[in-house]
């Protein structure tokens, strides 16, 4: 299995999804190698940040998990090798 690492953003636009989502990243806790969780209180949004490692396919099926979530938007960019 060849694992990438990879950096993934998301940004909670609604905050009732919250547990939702960390829901799915509490699934996925092997992956992550680092998580900062920020409350942009000012914008009403949070912001979570993700440092993961792992194959191609984990990764891919995190996000994909993450973005079928309703009020989060999710962006993910993983190394080539």
């Amino acid at each position: 299995m060849d694992k990438r690492i990879g950096v993934i953003g998301i940004v909670i636009e609604d905050l009732s999804c919250t547990e939702r989502v960390n829901a799915i990243l509490h699934d996925y806790a092997g992956l992550i190698v680092g998580r900062m969780g920020i409350p942009y209180r000012e914008r009403d949004v949070s912001v979570i940040t993700l440092i993961v490692d792992g194959s191609n396919d984990e990764i891919s099926a995190l996000t994909g998990k993450l973005g079928r979530v309703s009020g989060a938007a999710v962006k993910s960019m993983i190394t080539k090798k």
